[in-house]
């Protein structure tokens, strides 16, 4: 995962981040397979230099992490689309 470094504003924080995903039910050898080579290239020191100065911080946790990530912000984000009145058109 890579997380864009922002200013906010006192009590709230909002942090985008990039990551790959793959469909649901993708191989565990894929997964492990990408999720390898993804942190070989990140771990590159002109790959670093490039991201950091756009502002953005490679994490380049596991998969299970990155899970928990999404996990923890979907109250967040729900409470958000709820309070805004958000509603999904088609």
């Amino acid at each position: 995962m890579i997380r864009a470094r922002i200013s906010g504003f006192p009590g709230f924080e909002a942090v985008p981040w990039f990551a790959l995903m793959a469909p649901a039910g993708t191989s565990p050898a894929i997964i492990d397979k990408l999720h390898r080579e993804t942190v070989r290239v990140l771990a590159l020191p002109d790959i670093r230099k490039k991201l950091n100065d756009l502002g953005l911080d490679v994490v380049g946790g596991s998969p299970a992490e990155f899970a928990a990530v999404i996990a923890r912000e979907i109250p967040q984000w729900a409470k958000v689309i709820k309070g805004a009145g958000i509603k999904l058109s088609e």
